[in-house]
């Protein structure tokens, strides 16, 4: 799909949260994030944000072709994203939970706790060609669903 029909087409509609299977045991949880139906990508890059001010703000940006899953593996933190249309928000806050996020959506990660640790999980390895980082930009791109 060419860069306009995917901005065209994203929907916040189409986040989801995706509960990860966890392993509860008396010394401890353990959950796998693996490669299989419930990921709707194959993973290609993983990174993670940490050691992030309270008052900060992350994001600030969206993909063209790349889809993403996002964990709080420690602590919380507040995702909102925006399709140019409408905005809807998610608080992370369990290891097990992964939200969804496909190509197209404007992102931004704020409310940040102490010590809490962003892990995300990629579709496509990092090419700064695949960010729109300018907002204005993004909102012409979206101006079809308006």
């Amino acid at each position: 799909m060419d860069k306009e029909t995917i901005f065209a087409q994203s929907t916040v509609n189409d986040c989801r949260i995706i509960t990860l299977v966890r392993n509860a045991h008396e010394n401890g949880s353990l959950s796998v994030v693996e490669n299989n139906s419930a990921i709707p990508f194959d993973i290609k890059r993983v990174y993670y944000l940490y050691d992030i001010p309270g008052d900060a703000e992350r994001g600030g940006h969206a993909h063209i072709e790349n889809q993403s899953l996002i964990i709080a593996v420690s602590g919380c933190f507040t995702v909102t994203l925006g399709d140019g249309k409408e905005q809807r928000s998610f608080q992370l806050n369990r290891p097990y939970n992964a939200l969804y996020v496909p190509a197209g959506l404007w992102r931004e990660i704020n409310d940040f706790s102490s010590g809490s640790v962003c892990l995300v999980l990629t579709s496509e390895p990092y090419t700064e060609d695949d960010y729109v980082r300018d907002y204005s930009e993004f909102l012409k791109l979206t101006a079809p669903k308006r």
